[in-house]
């Protein structure tokens, strides 16, 4: 049965982290305890269709890791004929985006960047990650190395995410990120790379809230807000949140 053969596919990515991305999932975790025990600030970025929310204002969770996004709309309508006029000077749009929301977000040297791309060839995550390590933000890339090594960037430095972050989970998703074979199908179906990037996020914050309260400095955390203390529980974690930082 095809639904068998898939939990067969995500066991096998559960494997793959415990048998292999530890002491990634310990570089991660330290990286962000470094941060939030200095002052610093701890981000998200897409890591692969939405999958980032399952880490933002959730049951059980961090205060800590808030949402990176942002967005350029710019209204100039020109006739058909006049839209492939010559620039005066190269310009990618996508990439100066990307470099003047670096420069203008509340990133600063010493925060942590959580971004991924399952194949690590695209642009835009690419840039992220390095516009944000020029400022001294350290990055954490989750990936595919089994896909990453068989694709090529389209970044023009040629560099693929792994080669952007200060720190790569490898997600263990095969090439292309569909894991099963479905009958009548000539390729495989049913992605695994966003099981992959929630479980190794989950990972990398349960080290960091095991390790500050190890030493001492237990970090804000939510309880789900439908529980009958839960919104007073959500309101004070988030008042010390925004008093201490972590």
């Amino acid at each position: 049965m095809v639904p068998i053969r898939y939990l067969d596919a995500v066991r096998g990515i559960l494997n793959h982290l415990q048998e292999t991305q530890l002491t990634a999932v310990e570089s991660a975790a330290d990286l962000i305890i470094q941060a939030l025990k200095n002052k610093g600030a701890v981000f998200c970025h897409g890591i692969g269709h939405g999958s980032e929310g399952d880490f933002l204002n959730r049951a059980g969770g961090l205060a800590a890791p808030h949402l990176f996004t942002f967005g350029l709309n710019v209204n100039d309508a020109v006739a058909n004929c006049l839209k492939d006029r010559p620039r005066t000077e190269p310009f990618d749009r996508d990439l100066e985006t990307v470099r003047f929301a670096v420069k203008a977000s509340n990133l600063r040297a010493g925060d942590v960047l959580m971004l991924g791309s399952v194949s690590g060839k695209n642009r835009g995550p690419i840039e992220l990650a390095l516009a944000a390590r020029a400022m001294g933000v350290k990055v954490i890339g989750i990936t595919a190395m089994q896909y990453t090594v068989k694709v090529k960037s389209l970044h023009p430095s040629g560099k693929k995410l792994c080669d952007a972050s200060d720190v790569v989970i490898d997600n263990g998703a095969p090439y292309g990120d569909a894991a099963v074979d479905v009958p009548g199908y000539k390729d495989k179906m049913m992605p695994v790379s966003g099981v992959a990037a929630i479980v190794a996020g989950w990972m990398v914050w349960g080290r960091v809230m095991e390790k500050m309260s190890e030493a001492g400095t237990p970090p804000s955390t939510f309880i789900s807000i439908n529980r009958e203390d839960g919104q007073e529980y959500y309101d004070r974690s988030q008042a010390e949140f925004n008093r201490r930082g972590y």
